[in-house]
């Protein structure tokens, strides 16, 4: 049996049950029968208390408050893993003026606990957090984007990363409640970082996405979106239906995929890390796809964008090619399939069969 898996659980479990401790703490309907339940958890476990420990200091800094943007300081949020090490290292080193002190009672330790000691500091803290939420403006919307040609990786206040790929905007906006993006062109890989009670949700075209913190790619077209999981579970669902009608939802996991267009949500497929990611590697990978929706991917990265004739958008190409040449690119599809490209349109290249 793998403990070490268990016992992570088990860790991020505290860590939430902190938080949310936290959260009711700072709350301004707190009770004295909060404070005992509060106290009974306390003493319930080493491990509890570490935990609060480590959600006390991280937030107790109030010099690094100063310089850290709102939206990473609500209580539901998750320490980084270098700030959890940082609070480790400095519980495993002996504090000064307690050397050769003896543990204190639980007694002892619950009423400093119910008087003073952490509590009191995480109530200044956190109240301090709040009434910068109740009394500021909502947050700011921070757009990301990228021209023709670049890509971008950018970190989110959350500790996300997000990788933009070419001619792609990013929308931004998180609230205590939610962390919230909107893909408002182009394709993204998102590695969200794990926070239970505060989801991580994407809207792009037609589809909505929600996580808790996983690796998908994000692929937002004129007609579609299609969603790739390379990591945990990924629930997708449509934007909107016909009247009288729910949204129809599907759950991902690691190597699925599945596109959601007007017309509704498609099949789950399989598909790969190397598939869904060859962007980032600077190629393009197709296994039996129909031209139409190669050319759709191919399209970001052409500075005048091709389509194919309606009697071949259903030709099926497979192979791998470079994206540092679009053009290139675009010739070798046309020769592998045995088409012909039309550019006399400046604004438009169009790919037919080859007239005999």
């Amino acid at each position: 049996m793998n403990t070490s898996g268990v016992q992570e659980v088990q860790n991020e479990d505290r860590l939430d049950q902190a938080c949310a401790w936290i959260a009711r703490l700072r709350s301004d309907d707190v009770t004295a029968a909060d404070r005992r339940n509060f106290a009974q958890w306390m003493q319930a476990s080493s491990e509890n208390r570490e935990a609060f420990d480590s959600m006390a200091e991280l937030w107790g800094d109030l010099g690094a408050l100063r310089h850290m943007p709102i939206d990473t300081l609500f209580p539901e949020s998750r320490p980084s893993p270098a700030a959890r090490r940082r609070s480790k290292h400095a519980a495993a080193e002996p504090h000064k003026g307690h050397r050769g002190h003896k543990e204190p009672s639980e007694r002892d330790w619950t009423r400093w606990l119910l008087g003073s000691g952490v509590v009191a500091a995480c109530l200044v803290v956190t109240l301090w957090i709040g009434n910068q939420w109740l009394g500021g403006e909502a947050p700011q919307q921070q757009l990301y984007a990228t021209a023709v040609g670049e890509t971008r990786t950018v970190t989110l206040a959350d500790g996300s990363t997000v990788q933009l790929n070419t001619n792609s905007e990013l929308a931004v906006s998180f609230t205590r409640d939610e962390r919230h993006t909107e893909l408002r062109r182009g394709e993204a890989f998102f590695d969200v970082a794990r926070q239970t009670a505060r989801p991580f949700t994407v809207a792009a075209g037609k589809a909505n996405i929600r996580v808790l913190g996983t690796e998908f790619n994000v692929e937002r077209n004129p007609d579609n979106t299609r969603v790739s999981v390379t990591g945990g579970t990924v629930a997708v669902s449509e934007a909107a239906s016909a009247p009288g009608l729910t949204p129809e939802s599907v759950k991902l996991v690691k190597n699925q995929k599945v596109s959601v267009s007007g017309s509704g949500m498609g099949d789950v497929g399989r598909t790969s890390p190397e598939e869904a990611l060859d962007w980032t590697r600077g190629v393009l990978v197709f296994e039996d796809t129909p031209l139409a929706e190669a050319l759709e991917e191919l399209n970001r990265y052409l500075p005048v964008p091709a389509r194919a004739a309606p009697s071949v958008s259903d030709r099926r190409l497979s192979g791998t090619f470079e994206l540092s040449d679009p053009d290139n690119t675009l010739k070798a599809i046309a020769a592998a399939l045995d088409l012909t490209a039309d550019s006399s349109d400046p604004n438009l290249t169009l790919l037919s069969a080859e007239s005999n």
